[in-house]
């Protein structure tokens, strides 16, 4: 009894220094990544307008406004949609017991891009940029519909044995992924032309519309689906044991199955409404956390990683090119290609 606070305490010794390196990293992100775009910077200016507007001792001149008007609010959304679709990807490929497991292999992000252009289409072709009530409640609607639509659709094809089904449901995914794909690009080629650009650039994915009026929706629901799914980490974890163990251990494996399922398409449906089809995500910041941090797998730490990492990459898209903006998508999804293509071959040399 006398060696169990030591082993704890040797435990919290050895993760103390790894909590306080992701603690300065996630504080220090923002700051260096607010220096960076169209205008000329200093870390060092970004410090003083945040300490001046937490002081409430505003300059106001035109570098204030691009730091806390443009930059900051476009870099707590991709924090906001790092984690999400991190925590929607780790918790994916636990309750499947896939490790291929994505919210846009599933179809799920197909499935809500496909509800907001329904949505968008059917309303009048109203603007997906727009600051109405359309935009901010009608499109989180519509696409957590078509999200949980194609979840429903997954999970009938696989029927009722999944636990032998791991790669029938990953396959299901990827064909109703392309399905809603095919038809969101038919209500795009009878749209007219100006809607039909501006809902491509959105569907590709970009955090350029950000800002902190439609910040506050997308942060109360990755919280509240967050805390939720943290009340339920036990019976997750018995899932991933095996069905049969989780019902010795008193679980509905179904009906907690779906109820995840439906809690990871609110918040890739959120997202995909707020900031477009962003993919790969969810798949590569689980397996890099993994890696990075084996035996210590914790599902916040996920989280704030695949934040960290979605706020580099919108800085990777604002700078890559001069005077042009890069979409979101179209960087994940070629990094994304590519760890996917490791992760299968790691597993056929094993």
């Amino acid at each position: 009894m006398k060696t169990l606070p030591v082993e704890m305490m040797g435990r919290v010794a050895r993760v103390l220094p790894l909590l306080l390196l992701v603690l300065l990293v996630a504080l220090m992100t923002p700051l260096i990544a607010a220096s960076f775009g169209a205008a000329d910077i200093q870390v060092s200016q970004v410090l003083q307008v945040v300490i001046g507007q937490l002081t409430d001792q505003s300059q106001g001149d035109i570098s204030s406004r691009i730091i806390m008007e443009l930059r900051l609010p476009r870099i707590m959304m991709a924090f906001v949609a790092g984690f999400g679709l991190a925590i929607a990807g780790a918790v994916l490929q636990t309750v499947t017991r896939n490790p291929l497991a994505d919210p846009y292999l599933f179809g799920i992000s197909s499935g809500a891009s496909f509800g907001a252009v329904v949505v968008i289409t059917l309303l009048g072709g109203a603007s997906v940029d727009s600051g109405a009530w359309l935009s901010h409640v009608s499109l989180p609607v519509g696409a957590f519909l078509g999200a949980s639509v194609a979840v429903l659709m997954v999970l009938a094809l696989c029927g009722r044995s999944l636990s032998t089904q791991i790669e029938r449901m990953l396959l299901s995914g990827v064909a109703i992924s392309f399905m809603f794909g095919a038809l969101t690009s038919l209500l795009l080629y009878f749209s007219g032309p100006q809607a039909a650009a501006s809902v491509l650039f959105w569907s590709l994915g970009s955090f350029a519309k950000a800002s902190w009026a439609t910040l506050w929706l997308p942060l109360v629901v990755v919280a509240v689906c967050t805390l939720t799914i943290l009340l339920f980490k036990r019976q997750i974890v018995a899932i991933k044991a095996g069905d049969e163990t989780a019902h010795t251990l008193g679980i509905n494996v179904q009906r907690l199955r779906l109820n995840i399922l439906l809690l990871c398409s609110l918040i890739t449906a959120v997202l995909v409404a707020n900031c477009g089809g962003i993919g790969f995500v969810g798949l590569m910041v689980p397996h890099i956390v993994r890696l990075l941090l084996p035996g210590r797998f914790a599902l916040l730490t996920t989280g704030i990683v695949g934040g960290l990492f979605m706020i580099w990459v919108d800085v990777l898209a604002r700078c890559l090119l001069s005077y042009q903006e890069l979409p979101i998508g179209i960087i994940t999804a070629v990094i994304g290609s590519v760890f996917f293509l490791f992760i299968l071959g790691g597993k056929r040399g094993r």
